[in-house]
């Protein structure tokens, strides 16, 4: 018995061994990709590529978001003007002894965590609370910002409307655009990276989703304390 499977194993030795070949043409390289799947393993359909992307376009909910954000940039905006100017008086009488570095941190908090929202709505992929939270501090700076009467040139309003007391209003707009500027100024130095940075350099960690909006909230930080402590909350 062990002679026969002696006699097997050199009898299997003895033949010639396959030799592996590479393909030296594209065409045969086709060949080999296909003769890998002889058979097809996707089922036809009779649905095209437009069908599918107008399946995950959902318009009508794009559309009612639209709308929802332009209802949150007006009507806030509005009711806060409408107060300022009817009830002048009662908002100099609360905020009188408040201070315009509170009021202008306030307004900066609320335009930041806007900005948040809007930004973790499109990096995440729970898009209705974002777009919930987003809406709510839209709504509040809108609100801010209509009581305060911003504008490119707010400290000629906020003087007429307020008066001596206008350094409430005016703090709560230096807020707003501290916030939004820090903005701008991150994307243009975050899309300056993305150019300058080749992918296999160790800084490209900077242009990763979390360390990006980590520098971004330095650039926020940086902006509030130049308006807090640089002499503007005076100037104005």
């Amino acid at each position: 018995m062990a002679d026969a499977d002696e006699r097997e194993v050199a009898k299997l030795e003895a033949e010639p061994r396959p030799t592996p070949t590479e393909p030296e043409s594209g065409q045969e390289m086709e060949e080999n990709l296909v003769s890998k799947h002889p058979e097809a393993t996707i089922p036809e359909s009779d649905v095209s590529l437009a069908d599918i992307e107008r399946s995950r376009s959902h318009p009508v909910r794009w559309a009612l978001g639209c709308i929802l954000v332009l209802a949150a940039l007006v009507f806030p905006y509005w009711a806060g003007r409408s107060l300022a100017v009817r009830h002048t008086a009662q908002i100099v009488h609360r905020f009188a002894n408040v201070d315009p570095r509170g009021i202008a941190l306030v307004a900066w908090a609320v335009t930041v965590f806007a900005f948040v929202s809007l930004a973790m709505m499109i990096v995440d992929r729970r898009k209705i609370p974002w777009f919930t939270s987003f809406l709510v501090f839209l709504c509040a700076e809108q609100f801010i910002s209509g009581v305060s009467l911003l504008r490119f040139d707010f400290w000629h309003s906020t003087y007429v409307m307020y008066g001596d007391s206008a350094r409430i209003a005016n703090a709560a707009n230096l807020g707003i655009i501290a916030a939004s500027l820090a903005l701008a100024v991150f994307a243009v130095v975050w899309v300056g990276l993305l150019v300058i940075i080749r992918k296999d350099s160790p800084l490209n960690v900077l242009t990763h989703v979390w360390t990006s909006l980590l520098l971004w909230f330095v650039f926020e930080v940086v902006a509030l304390l130049i308006v807090m402590f640089g002499g503007m909350l005076t100037i104005v």
